[in-house]
């Protein structure tokens, strides 16, 4: 590494500055344009309810790498790298490489024993690092991380009234009435609701995502029901505005349509604040994100892990 560089721990009070870092750092713009909020869920919020490591490189005073890592809150052996971001003129100086290495020594004080290059739902940014940040996918094999599955997001196109991903949800709506089915907002008070629902029906961190997209600026969240009855639910903005998700259909109600105007519902309100495109996370149903919304796969993920030494 570049003598002049120091690798030090970020206090929370420094999240600003590396908010500024990555906002410079992401070469992609559509996650240079969230860098601020990226930031707040991989390290403010995520920090009340997981440990948090924040590592900062420094060329004098000036910062000019971030790395956000955290443990896992399925399996505390896990940890994760949620984030690294370096200076594009600072980058090949082994900066990327030092943040690693101090993050690493950093989770296994928590008792991690093995590193993921991965989300961490529910605070996530990516599913894993995106294959168009080459240099991250280059540094990852080099450090001795392994690939072992492959992620990928769909993107629904808002940017013009006719796109299938806008299509009313009115006749549906009204057919889903005639059957008992009422589709609606959701609101605060049923956040207790959802959040049984998503764990007894899908498990996961389903419930912890809906709890960043319920009520909170830039993002939200739409339901149906039947008798008070919960049939399924759609949500987006948990950790980033422009991304879908997660969303679900109780298996008695799987066909019935209910499916498809929970998500047009959310990627119509996602239009209305001003996105021109909505990132599906995650995907598994491609078919259905494409006859539902004319969602096409696009973003593209690795996701790496490696054994930390014991030594």
């Amino acid at each position: 590494m570049d003598a002049e560089i120091t690798v030090s721990e970020l206090t929370p009070d420094l999240a600003p500055a590396a908010a500024r870092l990555c906002a410079q750092a992401l070469d992609l713009p559509e996650d240079a344009a969230e860098a601020a909020t990226i930031v707040d869920a991989l390290w403010p919020r995520a920090a009340a309810d997981r440990p948090v490591v924040a590592v900062g490189a420094y060329r004098g005073a000036d910062l000019v790498g971030v790395l956000l890592g955290s443990v896992s809150s399925a399996d505390p052996a896990l940890g994760h790298v949620d984030l690294v971001a370096v200076l594009p003129e600072q980058r090949r100086r082994g900066v990327g490489r030092a943040l690693l290495e101090r993050g690493e020594r950093m989770l296994a004080g928590h008792g991690v024993t093995e590193v993921l290059l991965a989300g961490n739902p529910p605070y996530y940014a990516w599913p894993g690092i995106d294959v168009r940040y080459t240099p991250a996918v280059c540094a990852a094999l080099a450090l001795g991380y392994r690939q072992d599955r492959t992620a990928w997001n769909m993107t629904a196109d808002l940017s013009y009234d006719g796109s299938p991903a806008l299509r009313s949800t009115e006749a549906a709506e009204r057919r889903l009435a005639g059957q008992g089915i009422t589709v609606r907002r959701a609101e605060p008070t049923d956040l207790p609701a959802l959040a049984a629902f998503a764990r007894s029906t899908f498990g996961g961190a389903w419930d912890g995502e809906l709890a960043g997209s319920v009520g909170r600026d830039g993002a939200g969240c739409h339901l149906a029901e039947r008798a008070g009855e919960l049939l399924g639910f759609a949500a987006y903005g948990s950790s980033r505005p422009s991304w879908f998700g997660p969303m679900g259909t109780a298996p008695a109600a799987e066909g019935s349509g209910i499916g498809g105007v929970l998500l047009r519902r959310c990627l119509r309100d996602q239009r209305e604040a001003g996105l021109d495109r909505a990132q599906i996370g995650w995907v598994g149903p491609v078919p259905f994100y494409s006859g539902s919304a004319g969602a096409r796969i696009e973003r593209v993920f690795f996701l790496y892990r490696r054994t930390l030494s014991t030594k």
